[in-house]
């Protein structure tokens, strides 16, 4: 009886890794992927030029006013980084601190980690560059769809003309133009900042909530306006495709109304391949936009990211980075994996 028991079990182990030997392979992929990340922000600081130890123990031995050898011991101990080490050993340095969630200090402001700012700066991206995701999705989507259903007509020409507008300047050129029109000329927008810091006080309260909206409205509009065009083409791209499609054909010929047609057969399975593009968007936002947010002078991760990059801050670079990689292929795998449960075909390729 014990026997059989174990038996089905193991029977039943089986058949669940062979059902999803896809979802393995994938999670081989992603681990393999976040290893080499791993080693390439590793080599990333080491291959700068310089002794970056001295010269943050330069650095502190200025500031607490202690000797250059207490200095550089100090240096060595917050960046846990030493390179009188073998390269084997700064490795495995390395990924202790990582294991323990230190992603890395900042070598010009004494405790500030790349923890700190993250914690600190990713909110404001995300809070910006969702609402933007969202609105271009929503807005390029449909226009894309409905240029593959509809494409004649003054519509059509309009629809066009705006993708290919927008889609030709770059996202910076859009954010300076409004910067330009809508702060500068007209002041119907402030030109920086996150809120204003004489009205509200930060915190979950109607006011607060306003004054953020507000201050995020060029942001979000520049963002929108630079990937609805991106959005609108990759939908027609797909729409185009399902049309041809038997089941489109099929539903003409019962005689069903265009609208469910396209809600029910066109937009749904036209959508479908964009899911894993939303999802990798979605975890590039976490990035945020270094060039957009210093444009508008928003407190992201974006502008921190370039503040480091511009006083060479490597380890801060490294930390960020390093997050950045690891969200991208998480969230990647994560939609990889919805999408291969979604649609059967995508198994086997």
């Amino acid at each position: 009886m014990i026997k059989k028991v174990f038996h089905s079990i193991m029977a039943g182990i089986k058949w669940f890794f062979f059902r999803y030997r896809f979802l393995w392979q994938r999670i081989g992929i992603a681990i393999l992927t976040l290893f080499l990340t791993t080693i390439l922000t590793f080599i990333l600081v080491r291959s700068m030029p310089g002794s970056l130890i001295d010269s943050y123990a330069l650095e502190l031995a200025a500031q607490r006013n202690i000797t250059l050898e207490e200095a550089r011991r100090l240096a060595i101990q917050i960046l846990n980084w030493n390179p009188d080490e073998s390269m084997f050993h700064q490795f495995f340095r390395y990924i202790g601190g990582l294991l323990q969630g230190n992603l890395g200090s900042s070598m010009y402001i004494d405790g500030l980690t790349a923890n700190d700012v993250i914690k600190k700066t990713l909110p404001w991206t995300l809070f910006v560059a969702t609402i933007a995701l969202a609105i271009s999705f929503f807005i390029g989507t449909a226009m894309g769809t409905r240029l593959a259903w509809k494409r004649k007509g003054a519509e059509e020409v309009i629809s066009s003309s705006f993708i290919v507008i927008t889609s030709s300047i770059p996202d910076y050129l859009i954010g300076l133009i409004l910067l330009y029109f809508l702060a500068y000329q007209n002041k119907i927008f402030p030109s920086n900042g996150a809120y204003d810091l004489m009205v509200a006080s930060p915190g979950f309260n109607i006011q607060f909530i306003i004054s953020c909206c507000y201050y995020a409205f060029l942001p979000i509009l520049a963002y929108s306006l630079a990937q609805i065009g991106g959005w609108a083409l990759s939908a027609k791209g797909s729409a185009v495709g399902v049309l041809g499609e038997d089941y489109i054909n099929a539903a003409r010929a019962r005689g069903l109304p265009n609208k469910i047609i396209i809600r029910r057969y066109l937009k749904r399975n036209a959508l479908l391949p964009l899911v894993t593009s939303l999802a990798i968007t979605f975890a590039f936002l976490f990035g945020g936009s270094p060039v957009m947010e210093s444009i508008f002078n928003y407190p992201g991760i974006g502008q921190q990211f370039s503040i480091c990059i511009g006083r060479r801050d490597y380890f801060m670079v490294q930390g960020i980075l390093f997050f950045i990689s690891v969200v991208v292929i998480f969230v990647n795998l994560v939609a990889d994996s919805i999408y291969s449960l979604i649609d059967p075909r995508i198994r086997k390729g």
